[in-house]
């Protein structure tokens, strides 16, 4: 016999580009899920998205009071984050954040102190529910690959026409430019994909226009315990004919790479491809990614899923603060010593 259940009523905070290309759609999409609301400090942009979907349009303390909404999906700008998944949090919400929870390690640190945030909190880390990383970081963890000792990874996006739409990642407000843009999902990826070992030291360098406020470019060592390596680029200013992002690990009995997915293993016969065949794609990597991380949300919500405390998001914002500081300053941060 089928159980009906009633939707999982989700509210979307803040209708900025990400929640209208990404979250709603999807959203829109997901079977037993029904958009309870779209709440945006443009009221005139909350009504015209809600319309689009066919909901309504809220306010933040709307959405807070009311017991039907269980679940709420934050993509305010990121100095608004904290605050954001706090109040959530305590009006008794499941919450999906957008990266970064928060801007600092200790502003993490604080909401993850709130009732909550140990089982009913996700962060947006999307590039984890990639099918294709998933599959590499099984072989990493298992070991099958050896002791892998170095991890190189980067986002490089073409540059923008000139006299496009200023974003609000262009400020400092937003924490950093290309480095806490794309080089935090990109380094999250790559602690996530070895395990999360500890950091240990971090150095980086950043280009920063003339007149700009944040950087267009950035490049990150980061030596992690276990005698471990993780390289990183990124930028929003690549000069070719296409955006780049990739993820190559070396270790002592195999390799992989990041996309496409190549996965070798040196055996008594000889080099062999392991990668496993992932099954054929309906949609891109990055879509597939937000569809995994949203289903597995709607699922949290419901009490289907896990969602442990994301205690590792407290040590990634510091490694970020860290690096800043090596930029900044031109010298390697001990992160250990730190504490």
């Amino acid at each position: 016999m089928t159980v009906h259940r009633p939707p999982v009523r989700v509210a979307v905070l803040g209708a900025g580009a990400i929640a209208q290309v990404v979250h709603l759609p999807i959203l829109s999409r997901l079977r037993g899920v029904e958009i309870a609301g779209v709440s945006d400090r443009d009221a005139r942009t909350a009504r015209t998205i809600a319309d689009r979907y066919g909901t309504r349009a809220l306010e933040a303390e709307a959405i807070w009071d009311d017991a039907s909404i269980r679940a709420v999906v934050v993509c305010t700008p990121s100095h608004r984050h904290e605050e954001n998944v706090t109040a959530a949090l305590r009006a008794g919400k499941y919450v999906l954040c957008e990266k970064p929870l928060a801007l600092t390690g200790e502003g993490v640190r604080r909401v993850l102190e709130e009732e909550g945030a140990a089982g009913r909190l996700l962060v947006g880390m999307n590039q984890r529910f990639r099918p294709d990383a998933r599959a590499l970081r099984s072989f990493i963890v298992s070991g099958e690959l050896g002791d892998v000792y170095y991890l190189k990874t980067g986002w490089l996006n073409r540059a923008k026409p000139s006299g496009r739409l200023r974003s609000w990642r262009q400020s400092r407000a937003a924490g950093g430019g290309a480095l806490m843009d794309l080089g935090l999902q990109m380094l999250d990826l790559g602690l996530w994909s070895l395990g999360n070992p500890r950091p240990l030291r971090v150095s980086a360098h950043v280009h920063r226009p003339p007149g700009a406020e944040v950087e267009d470019a950035a490049a990150l060592l980061l030596r992690c315990e276990g005698d471990r390596l993780i390289n990183l680029e990124v930028t929003w200013s690549l000069i070719s004919r296409r955006d780049r992002q990739f993820l190559h690990v070396l270790g002592t009995g195999g390799s992989g790479t990041l996309s496409p997915l190549q996965v070798y293993r040196q055996m008594d016969t000889g080099l062999v491809d392991v990668a496993p065949s992932l099954a054929p794609a309906t949609e891109n990597l990055f879509t597939a990614s937000y569809r995994n991380e949203l289903q597995y949300f709607v699922e949290m919500a419901r009490g289907d899923k896990p969602a442990d405390a994301p205690a590792e998001h407290v040590s990634l914002m510091q490694v970020m603060e860290a690096a800043y500081r090596s930029a900044e300053e031109g010298r390697e941060i001990d992160l250990a010593a730190e504490g």
